[in-house]
């Protein structure tokens, strides 16, 4: 039986075309069936995760990717709302403080890595330096890289090289322990549309909607192509991307949910198996106080 993630799953940029993706796919599934087994995921996920962090090994870092309105704060908050906070971690990344650009643009997410035993789970992520900053290349300015001073210095060389840095970034993490999934919630241009004219409507949605989206919704294309390159340049089989059709929230929510249940079963975690000394310790406490009146 193939696995949801083998459908949405880019292990290899080779051949990689968005255009490929549909944003509406929902396969035979029906809406209903999806609710019903995700709900047998997040128990699936809380078995999963408690031995996770009994195991105090390993550790998953899930990465959110997406264009405004796809999704990503739903899709976080339904999958993971049975897990135990003890075990995971979430950082929502916005605009880099003065601090950050003291440092290289992998520094800040180092820092939020999650420890060995936990799910971290990263809304945007390391990859805005090859999104937003690669549609805004101006942005890049802040870092006062030696030898790039203007917005035409940013070539195809420095893009090429960033793609490699976040290549060995994360081959370094999986090396040590941490495994990486990375999730780009596929919303059509027409949905988001949708989306956006519901929060305007919705007062209680007013807050979600700032002027710079519907700016950035400006340059929609170039964000197509921007994730398209950068996909294609970071997917290997270590640490994969999965391309979820995010039309359909209940079917995004379903897929990442499955997915993130079958990477975990592939980590393997086992609950620790006690020495048999401290085996036979546990027998004499247990009988010690079933003893006491």
């Amino acid at each position: 039986m193939s696995k949801i993630s083998d459908k949405y799953g880019v292990t290899s940029g080779e051949s990689f075309k968005l255009a490929n993706f549909r944003t509406s796919d929902a396969g035979l599934l029906k809406k209903k069936e999806a609710k019903a087994d995700l709900a047998d995921f997040q128990d699936q996920l809380k078995e999963y995760q408690e031995r996770l962090y009994a195991e105090d090994s390993q550790s998953l870092l899930i990465i959110f990717q997406a264009m405004d309105a796809a999704g990503k704060d739903g899709a976080i908050e339904h999958v993971m709302s049975g897990v135990n906070p003890q075990g995971c971690q979430v950082f929502s990344f916005k605009q880099p403080t003065s601090n950050d650009y003291e440092h290289d643009f992998l520094w800040r997410h180092y820092k939020a890595l999650p420890e060995r035993g936990r799910i971290g789970i990263h809304n945007r992520s390391h990859y805005e330096y090859v999104l937003i900053c690669k549609v805004h290349p101006t942005f890049n300015l802040s870092e006062r890289i030696p030898g790039y001073r203007d917005e035409a210095d940013f070539d195809v060389n420095f893009w090429n090289n960033r793609y490699e840095s976040i290549r060995q970034f994360e081959a370094h993490l999986h090396r040590n322990g941490t495994k990486i999934i990375k999730f780009f919630l596929h919303v059509s241009k027409d949905e988001q549309k949708e989306r956006f004219l519901d929060r305007m409507e919705d007062k209680y949605k007013n807050w979600k909607f700032p002027a710079s989206d519907i700016e950035e919704r400006g340059y929609w294309d170039a964000y197509m192509r921007a994730y398209e390159e950068a996909i294609a340049a970071t997917a290997t089989e270590a640490s994969p991307w999965y391309v979820i059709p995010a039309d359909r929230k209940w079917f995004a929510r379903y897929a990442v949910g499955k997915i993130i249940t079958e990477t975990l079963a592939d980590m393997e975690p086992e609950f620790p198996k006690l020495p048999e000394e401290q085996r036979a310790k546990l027998t004499s406490y247990k009988q010690q106080l079933e003893s006491e009146k």
